[in-house]
């Protein structure tokens, strides 16, 4: 007996304009007004974060429909990367133009899950822009590469507070994307991609011949 096909679905894509009308286009400081650009996106099934060139990250909360905003202290600088996990807390990392890296525990409402907003920093190791983030599953490794091909690894105690940051990698160019499993990370650069046992501290490259 044949088996019947399955109805094709036709799906229509649109500007996400509940979102981007919840984004300011311009900010007013001092007598100057300042375009907002849109510099870093990722998502999830719960997040939608958004990254801007005034150093502010716009959190959309898919269920409940609320768009929340995150910055640092300081002075105001592009976000130029940003990477969402979902754990046992909902966490998200963020990386900026001069090298600040800062991660975000964020609050739940669900019994047992984190009830105060905390943050996290990795300080004083990148001094360029940041161009990849990595999660571990369990949200207690980060990995966070820079445009000046340092690699910076960074173990967090949510419970405790605790963010310890040490350079893992040093690589001719830049980073320009990460990924973390069971004890490996994998980086491309722009000329090489290669696998980083973290355990053993071990490099394996992939492939033979440099990118062109």
């Amino acid at each position: 007996m044949a088996s019947v096909a399955s109805p094709i679905i036709f799906k229509e894509f649109c500007p996400l304009y509940y979102l981007l009308n919840a984004i300011p286009t311009k900010i007013q400081k001092g007598f100057r007004s300042i375009v907002v650009y849109l510099t870093a996106l990722d998502t999830n099934g719960d997040y939608i974060a958004v990254g801007s060139s005034i150093g502010m990250l716009y959190l959309y909360c898919r269920h409940l429909n609320q768009m929340k905003k995150y910055n640092f202290e300081g002075r105001c600088e592009s976000i130029t990367f940003v990477k969402l996990l979902s754990c046992f807390d909902d966490l998200v990392a963020v990386g900026t133009a001069s090298g600040r890296v800062a991660v975000f525990q964020l609050v739940s409402s669900l019994p047992g899950r984190n009830k105060q907003l905390r943050r996290f920093d990795v300080a004083g190791i990148h001094k360029s822009s940041i161009t990849a983030l990595a999660w571990s599953p369990n949200g207690m490794k980060l990995f966070s590469g820079d445009d000046k091909g340092k690699i910076v690894y960074s173990a967090l105690d949510l419970d405790q507070g605790i963010c310890n940051s040490s350079l893992v990698l040093e690589e001719p160019s830049s980073i320009v994307q990460l990924d973390y499993n069971q004890k490996v990370l994998l980086v491309s650069t722009l000329q090489r991609t290669l696998l980083f046992y973290t355990e053993e501290k071990s490099v394996n490259q992939v492939g033979t011949q440099p990118r062109k």
